[in-house]
């Protein structure tokens, strides 16, 4: 699948909660990980490949073995903050410090449609509110100061006046 890349439009919108986990659910969250693992990133939603559905998938083993799959997802609870490197496979080449909580508790439907529970912290917790993020409109570049957001901007738009893909990566 294509991954959407900043501006488009469609990455502002926000997702629909998932109403019946079927076949057709469970086709696209396993093209969700092809798609995730080619790029390469450690998170994607739906939203990011123009699906409007809130599906998120996420890997963040360093080996790429521990595939999670976030279905109308939500955080329940929360402490702590923490400040973490991030990427973003629709921002390409862009990397940037954030912000986030520091602990989460997140309910979810697996990729059956069962629902659960799981903590996280580190970098897990801030995939997780990374791609909540992309179900709710949001960027990560939203949490970085007006100077920071403009700089990238600008950046990237004489990136795109060059037809340029230099130095541009998955994050």
């Amino acid at each position: 699948m294509e991954i959407l890349q900043y501006p488009d439009a469609r990455l502002r919108e926000r997702a629909e909660p998932v109403a019946a986990v079927d076949a057709a659910v469970r086709a696209f969250i396993d093209d969700l990980f092809e798609t995730m693992y080619a790029a390469p990133g450690i998170g994607l939603a739906a939203t990011q490949v123009g699906d409007r559905r809130r599906i998120v998938v996420i890997d963040v083993s360093p080996e790429g073995d521990d595939p999670r799959v976030l279905i109308n997802p939500e955080i329940e609870s929360a402490a702590g903050e923490q400040v973490q490197e991030e990427g973003c496979l629709s921002i390409p080449g862009v990397q940037e410090r954030v912000r986030r909580l520091g602990e989460v508790r997140v309910h979810a439907l697996d990729r059956d449609g069962a629902p659960y529970h799981f903590e996280a912290d580190g970098l897990l917790a801030a995939c997780v509110q990374h791609e909540i993020d992309h179900l709710d409109g949001r960027l990560f570049i939203d949490h970085l100061s007006l100077l920071k957001r403009q700089r990238i901007e600008k950046r990237l738009a004489r990136e795109r006046r060059k037809g340029g893909d230099e130095g541009r990566k998955a994050g």
